[in-house]
């Protein structure tokens, strides 16, 4: 049961994640353990019955149920030009979002605002269907063999029947599952081609957006330096200052005279990372006080800093390594900065097709 349900779980993700996902975005994840489902998923799965071989089959692939005892199990809630999104859609794709959410709207008009925030997905889901088909954008059988081999492979079966069966008890049904993966292929081409390939970042975009953001960029550079402490003996007030700036001053001199740093943190260091010659380890820029790691990164490798006074005492530093937006470095860095722009222009662009083509469209609300 609880194989079955992490199935549900992914093949719904397919098609009811709304918008449709960049190329570079994996069809199906790893598999994780899966908890139990929501109660709402667990009696909407039980609710669900297979269409009857008569009844009708809309556009896109949507059957329309036929009324069971008199009693009418599904609804046409909107029609997106001459395909239907029926309630029970709508429905299942609350079940599934609180099942991967695990938050429970808060009151009546947070369930409705949700309810409207999925049925508009399922809208956009749909009117991507549409354009490729229109596209004439063909999924063959072969191409869904893959990802319903994962499935498969996730239920721990190695056939067809026996993946027909094991879904059964959830009200899913193995051509169900099929239609869900072609139409998730389906909208990713049409992406592909009214999107993705038309979107470009060029080298004077990335150089601009590194000249805007370099801090940002270098925020996340590593450096390692050594460090030598001298404190103002207490209670003397400046006196105490003084004697700790000249002890500074005379050390600053000996290293000036290619003294050894890491020996000379050892013999005269006031910080506890005397006993390893001063060194501080590989630091992150923003985990010191600005102004001491201002005096830090200033410095060329193996430059020593003049004796420098903070609110604790007086201070010789070294730097022994820096990572810098330069070689491989910068190389890097533009690599990021190409993906960062390629994403904000793929978002705003798929913003602007889907638009167009919610513009064009025929929507009648039911609901």
């Amino acid at each position: 049961m609880t194989r079955s349900r992490a199935v549900l779980v992914a093949v719904l993700g397919l098609t009811l994640a709304g918008c449709s996902v960049p190329s570079w975005v994996p069809l199906l994840g790893k598999a994780t353990a899966v908890p139990k489902l929501p109660p709402g998923a667990a009696q909407i799965q039980a609710q669900k019955a297979e269409p009857p071989k008569s009844a009708p089959v809309l556009p896109g692939g949507a059957a329309v149920r036929a009324p069971a005892s008199e009693e009418i199990l599904d609804r046409v809630i909107t029609v997106v030009n001459n395909d239907a999104i029926t309630l029970f859609q709508l429905d299942e794709a609350e079940a599934y979002h609180l099942y991967e959410t695990k938050q429970e709207p808060k009151d009546p008009a947070a369930r409705l605002a949700l309810r409207e925030q999925l049925l508009q997905r399922l809208i956009d889901n749909r009117l991507q269907l549409q354009q490729a088909e229109r596209d004439k954008i063909i999924v063959d059988d072969a191409e869904i063999a893959e990802p319903l081999g994962e499935i498969m492979k996730k239920l721990g079966v190695t056939t067809e029947a026996q993946t027909e069966e094991a879904l059964k008890a959830q009200g899913v049904t193995l051509d169900g599952v099929k239609r869900r993966i072609k139409d998730q292929l389906m909208v990713q081409r049409v992406v592909r081609r009214k999107v993705t390939l038309r979107v470009t970042v060029t080298e004077q975009e990335i150089d601009r957006y590194l000249g805007e953001n370099r801090d940002k960029l270098e925020t996340g550079l590593s450096f390692e330096a050594r460090h030598i402490l001298f404190l103002p003996e207490p209670g003397r007030g400046e006196d105490g200052w003084t004697v700790a700036r000249r002890r500074a001053q005379e050390v600053y001199a000996l290293l000036l005279g290619e003294a050894d740093f890491a020996e000379m943190a050892r013999k005269y260091s006031d910080d506890g990372s005397g006993k390893d010659g001063g060194a501080l380890g590989s630091l992150k820029r923003g985990e010191l006080a600005p102004e001491i790691e201002a005096a830090i990164l200033r410095l060329q490798r193996g430059e020593v800093s003049a004796p420098f006074r903070s609110e604790v005492g007086y201070h010789l530093f070294t730097l022994e390594s820096k990572e810098s937006l330069l070689g491989e470095g910068l190389v890097q860095a533009r690599n990021q900065i190409r993906e960062i722009l390629f994403r904000e222009k793929h978002q705003a662009r798929f913003r602007d097709w889907l638009a167009e083509i919610k513009q064009r469209a025929m929507i009648d609300r039911r609901l």
